[in-house]
């Protein structure tokens, strides 16, 4: 429709009332005139009868007929294929069918509803891991563009709570890494010979259809012969010979939909090139997929991917991921979820363990840190490690700091020179407190190898005589005052 009304297209219309009724008027393509030429079978040239049916379901008060309902294309009363040239093909018109309805994102009907715009690459194929349920999309963040895959069937429909949320960008992540590992070369082979063996089970498969067909076929021409063949007199045995003949009918119409229905479930054959093609695009796969977009991602994903269960777990922190396969295999991943709190962090058992045994090897906090992201470990909210968030857990589990001189207590001055807070309160004549305020002031200038750890305070002997004149004066100043 977009692209008819860009273009400047019009679309004919008999307008069923108006200054000229029943006269063809070209008016601008709407989404509704749209549907009717994709869905008219004329157009594959068809002639059809009995495309809806009435039905006293859905009539409006006071009217005098039934509201219609569609007639699915297998139960069509009359369909005449090749009736009249037609713009398409009628395989051509029942693909663009099939492609309406898997469109429609209805669920129990095992449809996933056509990739829309969006960041979420899961769109239309999560399902809630504890209810079973589709699940649908939020976008939080200041700007609305941090997905969130919801379940919120239980609360529509109930009005009770929602039954989880699980951040997007985590999931994606994990799911298009699995994407691309499946896709590589190697993985590619493998499928393709996997396609291989079931391309030889369908083409048995087909022979036994085949025969099937045939037999049926054979058995209605069969009773075709049998009702020509009896005389006109005999009304009794020619209507119970041309019951029978309409049975085999029924029964091959209902042998050829199940027929069709099987062909439509089968995988697709390729041939030689095209295999070497696909395999081919494995090696470039990465920059293609980088260089796709949105929309063209989430539809090479349904390609591979029919489904992906979700269960995001707070007693673990973490997030359990089932993918189903479009060949029917499964797999299942976890990964690691953020959390506001490590009383969720995944696994925090091995972290505490960890960082016991950096300090045991008389690591400081940012050591120790660096160390942590070197590992691969994340924060609970995701980020690296700090010497500032290591403090705040060695606080937490009652982890000691590590000393510079060991377990012994500081001494007034340590061997390079600088002093601690004992030695520079001593030097100064002045109280530890003091000399804390006057480190925060910047009167003093010091370091610390990291949060908790002694302070190595640097005096210069001019420092120290000036201060120290200071410090007299001040107290003198007191004294006087008192």
């Amino acid at each position: 429709m977009r692209h008819f009304q860009q273009a400047n297209l019009l679309l004919p219309v008999r307008p069923l009332a108006g200054p000229a009724p029943h006269d063809v008027v070209w008016r601008p393509a709407s989404n509704a005139r749209i549907l009717q030429v994709l869905k008219n079978p004329a157009y594959a040239g068809a002639y059809v009868y009995g495309r809806r049916r009435r039905t006293a379901i859905g009539r409006r008060s006071g009217s005098q007929s039934g509201a219609t309902e569609a007639v699915a294309i297998q139960d069509w009363p009359v369909c005449l294929k090749d009736a009249f040239p037609g713009y398409i093909d009628w395989e051509e018109f029942m693909a663009n069918q099939q492609r309406l309805a898997d469109n429609l994102n209805r669920y129990e009907a095992d449809r996933h509803g056509v990739p829309r715009r969006g960041n979420a690459l899961l769109q239309g194929i999560a399902i809630c891991g504890r209810c079973s349920r589709r699940m649908g999309l939020r976008y939080s963040g200041p700007h609305g563009n941090y997905p969130v895959y919801v379940c919120r069937a239980d609360q529509d429909q109930h009005g009770g709570q929602r039954c989880q949320e699980v951040r997007a960008l985590a999931v994606d992540a994990a799911v298009e890494s699995l994407l691309l590992e499946a896709l590589t070369p190697d993985r590619l082979a493998l499928a393709m010979a996997a396609l291989g063996e079931l391309e030889n089970e369908a083409r048995a498969l087909e022979h036994q259809w085949s025969l099937k067909r045939e037999r049926v076929r054979y058995e209605a021409e069969r009773a075709r012969r049998q009702y020509d063949a009896v005389e006109p007199e005999n009304r009794l045995v020619a209507r119970s010979l041309e019951r029978v003949w309409e049975d085999k009918l029924r029964q091959v119409e209902q042998i050829e939909i199940e027929y069709e229905s099987w062909r439509r479930q089968q995988p697709v054959s390729l041939a030689a090139a095209d295999r070497a093609q696909i395999l081919s695009l494995g090696e470039d796969l990465p920059k293609l997929w980088q260089a796709a977009s949105t929309a063209e991602r989430k539809q090479i994903l349904r390609l591979v991917v029919k489904e992906v269960i979700l269960d995001q777990r707070p007693a673990s922190g973490q997030v359990w991921i089932r993918v189903i396969w479009q060949t029917g295999a499964v797999s299942e991943h976890k990964i690691r979820r953020n959390v506001n709190s490590y009383r969720d962090y995944a696994d925090i058992a091995t972290l505490e363990s960890r960082v016991r045994n950096l300090v045991a090897g008389q690591k400081i906090d940012r050591e120790i840190a660096t160390a942590l992201n070197a590992e691969g470990l994340l924060s609970a909210r995701g980020r690296p490690f700090s010497a500032g968030e290591v403090h705040l857990l060695r606080k937490r589990w009652d982890i000691p700091t590590v000393k510079i001189n060991g377990t012994e207590h500081n001494p007034l001055q340590w061997p390079d020179g600088t002093y601690s807070i004992k030695g520079a309160a001593a030097t100064l004549s002045i109280s530890p407190q003091t000399v804390f305020k006057w480190l925060q002031k910047g009167r003093l200038s010091g370091r610390q190898l990291g949060k908790g750890m002694p302070w190595q305070i640097t005096l210069s002997d001019l420092q120290i005589a000036e201060l120290r004149t200071q410090v007299r004066h001040t107290n003198q100043s007191k004294k006087e005052a008192s």
